[in-house]
């Protein structure tokens, strides 16, 4: 990597461009190690990982070339922390593209499937960008925000450090100041709080919906949202808490004050599960779900 730094961009030579399951890629920065020294395994690793990223390519701009694909999470908020704590290990699992110009952060399936949902964080609109432990620590230059991208995939860390060497902050922001989503079928930028893309009409699932199901029916919300396992796992534990209190209240009226201590205990989890799963639903819902469960891109309506 010797020519002269592209605003905003990462430098790269030319010379091992090339395409790689139709994608523009840097061979020579992708297959090699942190020493810079080809590696077939290596080269095996980053293969399997763009098998997976065949959707990228229509977001991709014409000349933009990707110089590395890794695992990892997406930044946990305090609330999923405290109440999912190791479950995020699998319900937040992502990819991370970097590009010679951005880094696309893909949110997947636990076996690290396409969701219909994708964000950018160009280097433009990025402070810094740093490896800390085992999680990328993004800090960007409106000064208001800093997420953590935790649990990267600990074969491609040196890597990565290499790569924050070289990259540019410098140039224009367009407009961008943070992460960002993008409209799966034109690529257009989201904003929060909007229920339909404003490009194409592609509309997504909506906090409001996912909070009234999660009050009226157990695991409502993340069914809608398209988490079964979540869904099966909070309708569980409503139903047995509302079991518990149906149960113990009859016996607390028969006069039986040993059961108090149970009646307590299905009220707490009722009352700890249901504000649970509507604050999270909304979370969820910030990643903008597609309402069609299969989205094709529209070259037409990204051209608009």
């Amino acid at each position: 990597m010797t020519t002269s730094t592209t605003r905003g961009r990462v430098p790269v030579t030319g010379i091992g461009q090339t395409k790689v399951f139709g994608l523009l890629v840097d061979r020579e920065f992708m297959f090699s190690n942190h020493k810079e020294k080809y590696k077939p395994r290596v080269e095996k690793r980053q293969r399997k990982l763009i098998t997976q990223i065949s959707f990228i390519r229509p977001f991709l701009e014409p000349d933009e070339t990707i110089l590395l694909v890794t695992t990892g999470h997406s930044p946990p908020t305090v609330l999923e922390k405290l109440g999912i704590g190791w479950l995020f290990l699998c319900l937040k699992r992502s990819l991370l593209i970097f590009t010679d110009r951005r880094i696309f952060h893909v949110p997947t399936t636990s076996s690290y499937r396409y969701r219909n949902s994708i964000c950018q964080i160009p280097y433009a609109s990025c402070e810094s960008i740093q490896m800390k432990r085992a999680g990328l620590v993004v800090e960007y230059k409106d000064g208001k925000e800093t997420e953590k991208f935790p649990r990267l995939s600990g074969r491609e860390k040196k890597k990565i450090r290499e790569l924050l060497k070289i990259i540019s902050f410098e140039g224009p922001q367009r407009g961008v100041s943070r992460r960002v989503h993008l409209c799966p079928q034109c690529a257009k930028t989201l904003y929060s709080s909007i229920s339909s893309c404003g490009a194409c009409g592609l509309k997504f699932k909506t906090g409001t919906a996912a909070t009234w199901l999660a009050i009226l029916l157990p695991g409502g919300g993340y069914f809608y949202l398209r988490r079964p396992f979540l869904g099966v796992v909070t309708a569980l534990l409503e139903i047995s808490a509302v079991v518990l209190i149906v149960i113990f209240a009859g016996s607390l009226r028969d006069g039986v004050s040993a059961t108090l201590p149970w009646l307590g205990l299905g009220i707490l989890m009722l009352a700890l599960i249901k504000p649970f799963a509507v604050v999270h639903g909304r979370v969820i819902a910030g990643e903008f779900v597609p309402r069609p469960a299969t989205v094709t891109f529209q070259a037409a309506a990204a051209a608009m």
